[in-house]
């Protein structure tokens, strides 16, 4: 297969895998942790208004993820969750420092992933298209 017929389908495994790591994190977040503690979390953090914070960030965290899946919406769906990983950088991983676990590599990675997607776009497979 000429390179040519490959073009879009790097993005295409990108989004997918990138979609189900937010899908996880999203589900925990509504599912297992629950609004109140987000809240508590991010009320820690100085975050204003934590409660509508709480369910912004896990609603973001889980339709933004499956809209990736999916490939429907998602150079929104990626910005949103651009900023979602920006902001989790700043308040939460760079004073831990560059490595995991508590430093932000993980996040970086997924915010530079999703401004590759916002930049290009779904890749081949995706329903939108």
């Amino acid at each position: 297969m000429a390179a040519g017929g490959l073009k879009g389908w790097g993005l295409t495994v990108l989004r997918i895998v990138v979609g189900a790591v937010f899908v996880a994190h999203g589900s925990q977040k509504v599912f297992v942790q629950g609004f109140g503690r987000v809240s508590a979390f991010l009320g820690a953090l100085g975050v204003p208004a934590p409660p509508a914070a709480a369910v912004v960030l896990s609603l973001v965290e889980l339709l933004g993820g499956l809209a990736l899946i999916l490939g429907v919406y998602t150079r929104y769906a990626a910005a949103l969750l651009s900023a979602a990983m920006l902001v989790a950088i700043l308040l939460v991983h760079l004073k831990a420092g560059f490595f995991l676990p508590k430093g932000y590599e993980f996040a970086l990675t997924l915010l530079a992933a999703n401004l590759a997607l916002v930049l290009d776009g779904p890749g081949r497979a995706s329903l939108k298209r």
